[in-house]
């Protein structure tokens, strides 16, 4: 730790698009020195903590430490960070030197909030230049490597779990220095673990079952590479011993190590479930099929699917899979499996999941069977209790009376089997040809007089409203409750800085605030038109690319993890991704607090700590968030 002596202000430079900070000043590097006998890691490299919020850059200049307390409801993800800058230089090859991290279990009285399962702690790895990706630290055997005159971030993330008891948990992030010694215990640069074996071994299988039994030269050269593999397999396992036994060397002595406290306070109330705020985000199905070879409807393709529907509901939000057609013409659905198939129930009944899309079949074929698919899939559904969150994404953001005309069509036979269906239309004009000026605000207020009855929930871009919102009541006029209509919003291309929005480089409160403008403009639903729209690859490790054209990170909220580890198979979340979902809790707590003292008391509560005020006025400090959720948590605690 370091003294307050020590401290010097980081300098006044702005990050990209106005968020962030330490982009592009250096400091003058770390000085070498060679370690005979274990020395203190805080002699060794700065470490000091950062809100969630902070773009850490890898200029980011050191700060005092102080020890973590976090506020957290039962069925709540917080998270922390905390940085890491070497002092000196240690090591050789290039670097500054590497660190062990590790966390201790979370522990309360009797209760303890599990490492891996309730607590993670990741890398924060730039794109473009710009921290984002969060890489699990466990694929390094929770060791990092510090470069000289680079920070470097790490995400430290807290579930707590629904059935969690409140209560006060308390633990530690232990930060040890690794002795250069303990370095060479490596296999070509990277550390041997489970997985490598794993691989080895499977590998071996796979020759084994391809031999040819009948060609005896054949087998015999088969059995040379196994022989030769299993050499290969030795020395790992003399590498893996080797590198155990210098962890539990490191491990035993903690004199060495910097400990910062961490602690969590469990709250006495719990976020619901089912997320209060329909939030649908779009997947595309076939940036998945050319990036990991799938071919479409293998049972590959399904679990690949499958994987992320499971992986993205942890974020609050209800995906659906995608495909674009001409036009704009976009095939969506929550379920790659029909109706009448088990798994159909299992995704649609899922509490965690708010609204799930019908696949209109049709827009891949007009055949008869199509026809005949739809109407089979909307008898059995109709059903079911879970209809109720169906609804139907037909066109994205029609400009013309044809686009309007096919909707109207489409919606004619979804509401000719199923007259309480709902359809989704995205919009940011009115049709440039009707009798409305073309770019007129009038024209795009009078949309719905337009697609009545043939769609129900009207979603708006925000990139309309600018910074008046005042728009929002003649938006709302125009529709009719009565008839189950609703405005939902969504972002895309726009709007961009400073208003909220998912753009890399945007600052931590810009990304968080997007949720915040919805509740507050009272929107009723949330769509994302891509999580994975980046350009297309045709392998699981080819560099990411964000699409040409489109500001970087739109359309792309997480990343293939092969591209980081090829062993990892999940995705790796970005930084935009975990403010989204803490911007999504944000809304449950201004939701429950406008339940029990009503609306203006919550605007006021915004107004009085400062968190939003408005498009382009809301907190660039984390502060406020915390104050919002202490206030909300002291009127709700069920002990009061």
């Amino acid at each position: 730790m370091q003294s307050n002596s020590e401290y010097f202000p980081p300098p006044p430079v702005e990050g990209v698009a106005g968020g962030g900070t330490g982009y592009g000043w250096l400091d003058s590097g770390a000085r070498r020195i060679d370690i005979m006998q274990r020395q203190p890691t805080s002699d060794l490299v700065h470490v000091w903590t950062m809100p969630s919020t902070a773009n850490v850059g890898q200029q980011e200049h050191p700060r005092p430490l102080e020890h973590i307390s976090m506020l957290a409801a039962r069925n709540e993800k917080e998270s922390v960070q905390l940085a890491l800058r070497p002092k000196v230089t240690w090591s050789g090859g290039g670097i500054a030197g590497r660190v062990q991290v590790n966390c201790t279990e979370l522990r309360s009285d009797s209760h303890v909030l599990e490492v891996g399962k309730c607590v993670n702690i990741f890398r924060v790895v730039p794109m473009l230049g710009v921290p984002d990706a969060l890489v699990p630290l466990e694929l390094t055997q929770g060791r990092a490597v510090l470069h000289p005159g680079e920070t470097l971030p790490l995400w430290i993330s807290v579930y707590v779990p629904s059935s969690q008891p409140p209560g006060i948990y308390n633990g530690e992030i232990i930060i040890d220095a690794l002795r250069s010694d303990a370095i060479c215990l490596q296999t070509n640069g990277t550390f041997v673990n489970k997985q490598d074996i794993r691989n080895k071994v499977q590998d071996l299988l796979d020759k084994m079952d391809a031999f040819d039994y009948n060609s005896l030269s054949e087998m015999v050269e088969g059995l040379r590479d196994v022989k030769a593999g299993l050499g290969n397999l030795e020395e790992l396992f003399v590498v893996l011993s080797n590198q155990l036994g210098t962890m539990s060397m490191e491990s035993e002595d903690h004199a060495f190590a910097l400990r910062v406290k961490l602690s969590v306070t469990v709250w006495d109330f719990v976020l619901p479930i089912t997320p209060s705020l329909p939030a649908v985000f779009g997947v595309s199905e076939t940036v998945i099929e050319d990036r990991f070879h799938l071919e479409h409807r293998s049972s590959a393709w399904y679990d690949a699917l499958d994987m992320h529907y499971q992986w993205l509901l942890r974020y609050r939000i209800s995906p659906y899979f995608c495909r674009w057609g001409y036009n704009m013409r976009v095939l969506t659905y929550t379920c790659p499996w029909p109706a009448d198939h088990p798994k159909s129930e299992e995704y649609y009944s899922d509490p965690r999941l708010a609204v799930y899309a019908v696949p209109y079949t049709p827009a891949l074929s007009s055949s008869v069977a199509a026809k005949e698919t739809l109407k089979k899939e909307l008898e059995i559904l109709r059903t079911k209790s879970h209809w109720k969150k169906a609804y139907f994404y037909l066109w994205d953001e029609p400009l013309s009376l044809e686009h309007y005309d096919m909707i109207r069509a489409m919606s004619e036979e979804i509401r000719s089997t199923a007259p309480d269906a709902r359809v989704l239309t995205t919009y940011y004009c009115g049709p440039s040809d009707y009798s409305y000026a073309p770019g007129s605000f009038e024209a795009f207020v009078k949309v719905p007089n337009i697609l009545r009855p043939h769609t129900q929930i009207f979603c708006t871009s925000e990139w309309v409203l600018g910074t008046r919102e005042e728009l929002v009541n003649d938006i709302i006029s125009e529709l009719q409750p009565e008839n189950n209509e609703e405005w939902w919003t969504y972002v895309c291309m726009g709007p961009t800085d400073p208003h909220p929005n998912w753009h890399l480089g945007m600052r931590g409160t810009q990304h968080r605030a997007v949720m915040w403008r919805v509740w507050k403009e009272g929107g009723t639903g949330f769509l994302y038109w891509g999580v994975n729209c980046y350009e297309k690859a045709l392998s699981p490790g080819a560099e990411v690319r964000f699409r040409r054209g489109l500001p970087p990170g739109d359309g792309t909220l997480f990343y293939p993890g092969q591209f980081f580890d090829r062993n990892l198979r999940e995705p790796v979340a970005s930084l935009r991704l975990e403010r989204l979902l803490s911007g999504l809790q944000d809304y449950e707590y201004l939701k429950a607090y406008a339940s029990q003292f009503g609306r203006p008391a919550a605007l006021a509560l915004l107004e009085k700590t400062g968190l939003y005020l408005g498009p382009d006025r809301y907190t660039h400090d984390h502060g406020p968030i915390d104050l919002v959720r202490t206030e909300v948590h002291h009127y709700l605690r069920t002990d009061r």
